[in-house]
């Protein structure tokens, strides 16, 4: 299934952006241009997944073939779009990073489970 392709993208997604967050050093200048645009090139990608995944995540919740609730999924791309911009930029306490973290990859797994 599609979905389940897509949300196992992101979950490798979410462990990288993790693994960024831990090992990088917020730049100097948040105004660097070359910074910006290296940070756009490397999440362009998972942007475009999110959009997709959810998009196809809605419609399968409507058909009714899954269990989780419509406001979990937004919320879902709505922390993950924050921990894409937290990661690089490392603007946020590790305790709330990790707490958007969880969340994301809570509902990622329940989607998971309820797909199977």
């Amino acid at each position: 299934m599609e979905l389940m392709t897509y949300t196992l993208q992101l979950k490798t997604y979410l462990q990288e952006l993790k693994d960024i967050f831990e090992q990088n050093n917020p730049p100097e200048d948040r105004r660097d241009n070359l910074f910006f645009q290296m940070v756009k090139e490397n999440t362009a990608p998972i942007y475009d997944l999110l959009a997709k995944w959810e998009e196809l995540a809605l419609t399968t919740i409507k058909e009714h073939k899954i269990s989780v609730h419509p406001n979990q999924v937004m919320s879902t791309r709505e922390n993950m779009e924050l921990l894409l911009m937290h990661s690089y930029y490392i603007d946020v306490r590790r305790r709330r990073y990790m707490e958007l973290h969880q969340s994301v990859e809570y509902v990622l797994d329940q989607l998971l489970r309820a797909i199977e």
